[in-house]
């Protein structure tokens, strides 16, 4: 949710077998990825870019002289090794936490930005949506640079979210997919993402969330995955041309709903897969549907994990539930988390709401308590 994402109550039938582990010194001034060369969070540049600045103190410029459907490449291919999210080592570092846009509704993106930031968010989680940064409304570009100044006064990182419910079309949840029969339906999801990773680019965010949709009625599986990884070629170069790294996110009810799936996706990328591409991890669905305990996916899917969502969840159920009122036990789940972010990882872990806006405020404000309370000290 992701996403907005769907989040509708679920009841989830079955779960797939998955699948593979690999400093936060101060990650509130770290750059997202995973560099293999990367040696201080808080100096090396995220994901890839050799001569990306701190996204804290300098977002991103460039938005003032982009036009519309360009993405500016910034270095060469010794840099893509590092997206492919190659991990280091270290001992345990708190990990950095934001709060979901989408679950702040009911706020201007101004003022959301400002609480959080009062509350001691180190970033956000930025849906796309008609009230907060509108991708499909005029002067995005200059909307962009005006929100990246913003993140930089106030000292938030960010990741870029698509999983706004009716962005696209106002009576279709989610709709249109990057799985429709349609192809220009699809073609609208693609334009969308591209927008959204020029956004990413000009905020300095730390990954670009998407997911795949749900199967069409009527659409074999074999037929559904051609159309999403069809659908992802020119979203996956346009990331690696801005050097921001794609994180996809298995939904439940989803084509690609487990661990399982996105290793499979990989796959049918080619060998080897994109060194863009990459995971976010829920783990609100890790205790919906996968077999291992959230805490053992956090260490399992660690090498490819591009963006963190967290939430609390019931087994079986896709609910995402303010933290106690579900079935997660959050400290070993903190600690593998804290694991990861000492290993490099120095993007987000963002608390996912999205439907708890009409309490949105004291919710941001009880989740980072509640968070920090249960992390391990390091």
């Amino acid at each position: 949710m992701t996403h907005a994402h769907p989040h509708s109550r679920t009841d989830v039938q079955a779960a797939h077998p998955r699948s593979g582990t690999p400093s936060r010194t101060d990650g509130r001034t770290a750059p997202r990825s995973v560099p293999a060369d990367r040696t201080d969070g808080r100096t090396a540049p995220r994901s890839v870019p050799a001569d990306r600045t701190d996204s804290r103190t300098a977002p991103r410029s460039g938005a003032s002289d982009r036009t519309e459907g360009q993405a500016h490449p910034r270095s060469g291919p010794a840099d893509r090794a590092a997206l492919r999210g190659d991990h280091g080592s270290g001992g345990p570092a708190a990990p950095r936490f934001g709060y979901g846009t989408n679950g702040l509704g009911d706020l201007r993106l101004d003022e959301a930005l400002g609480l959080l930031a009062d509350l001691g968010y180190d970033g956000v989680g930025l849906t796309l949506d008609h009230m907060h940064l509108d991708p499909l409304a005029p002067d995005l570009v200059a909307r962009t640079a005006r929100v990246a100044r913003r993140l930089g006064e106030l000292g938030l990182g960010v990741t870029v979210e698509t999983g706004a419910r009716y962005v696209l079309d106002p009576r279709r949840k989610h709709g249109p997919s990057l799985l429709d029969p349609d192809p220009e339906d699809r073609a609208a999801r693609v334009r969308l993402l591209l927008r959204a990773v020029r956004v990413a680019a000009d905020l300095g965010a730390h990954a670009v969330h998407c997911f795949s949709g749900t199967l069409p009625a009527g659409t074999p599986p074999d037929e559904a995955r051609k159309r999403l990884v069809t659908s992802l070629s020119p979203v996956l170069e346009a990331a690696e041309a801005a050097r921001v790294p794609l994180a996809v996110e298995p939904e439940p009810g989803h084509l690609l709903s487990t661990l399982d799936d996105f290793h499979q996706l990989r796959g049918l990328l080619g060998e080897p897969p994109p060194a863009v591409l990459g995971l976010t991890l829920d783990i609100g669905h890790c205790q919906c549907l996968e077999p291992l305990p959230p805490a053992d996916c956090v260490r399992a899917a660690a090498p490819w994990i591009h963006h963190v969502q967290i939430e609390d969840m019931r087994r079986g159920v896709h609910e995402h539930l303010p933290f106690g009122d579900g079935e997660i036990d959050f400290p070993p789940v903190l600690a593998a988390l804290a694991e990861l972010t000492a290993a490099g990882y120095p993007g987000l872990t963002v608390v996912e709401l999205p439907r708890h806006s009409h309490a949105g405020p004291e919710l941001a404000r009880s989740s980072l308590s509640f968070l920090r309370q249960e992390t391990p000290a390091c």
